[in-house]
């Protein structure tokens, strides 16, 4: 999933500008592999880096070191800026996310894991991912706020919100849509995980 997710993220610009430059590395890769005709294993002997790893940085799931980035760049006759190169991908008007395929989004919070399940940010007005959270996993004593909108819908466990002063408590079936204009925060106080999908929409 090549996007900003400001839902997890401190509303920082900056912040949200380098997130979403780390998370095209990702899928980069992956297309650029498949256009080779590399498969995972062919790809790990050329460049010295193991398949398992080539699959967690094409699933957004590893951050590379400028050393792997280098050894894959020579693999695959690219420069290392072709991987930071916000520009490199071409716009996808459809994008079709199969289940097992979701790429993991990148967040600042720990003990919040987000799958996504849409394309990139930079190209659609929404983003959207399955959010599992873990239990005291929180977003920091620091309120969010960002342009846009955020619709956090929980399937299973109980997620505590504080928006614009006020409290709600989310259990599985509820829905919660919110400007993120307005002072923001949530927590795990549960002892299970909470799990649901959270979506937000950027501002027009």
């Amino acid at each position: 999933m090549t996007q900003t997710f400001p839902a997890a993220g401190d509303g920082d610009d900056a912040a949200d500008q380098v997130r979403e430059i780390v998370s095209l590395i990702g899928p980069k890769l992956h297309e650029l592999r498949k256009t080779k005709g590399h498969s995972l294993q062919q790809l790990a002997t050329l460049s010295d880096v193991s398949a398992a790893a080539i699959h967690k940085i094409e699933r957004n799931g590893m951050v590379p070191t400028i050393t792997t980035l280098l050894k894959l760049g020579t693999a695959l006759g690219v420069a290392v800026s072709y991987f930071v190169d916000e520009e490199g991908m071409a716009p996808q008007r459809v994008v079709y996310t199969p289940a097992d395929q979701r790429s993991v989004v990148f967040t600042p919070h720990q003990g919040l894991t987000l799958d996504g399940i849409t394309g990139s940010y930079r190209q659609f007005q929404t983003a959207a991912a399955m959010a599992t959270i873990r239990p005291g996993a929180n977003s920091g004593e620091k309120l969010l706020e960002h342009p846009g909108e955020e619709l956090v819908h929980i399937t299973e466990g109980v997620l505590s919100f504080e928006v614009g002063g006020e409290s709600f408590r989310l259990g599985a079936g509820d829905s919660l849509h919110f400007g993120g204009e307005l002072p923001h925060r949530w927590a795990n106080k549960g002892d299970g995980p909470a799990r649901g999908v959270w979506v937000a929409l950027r501002s027009a």
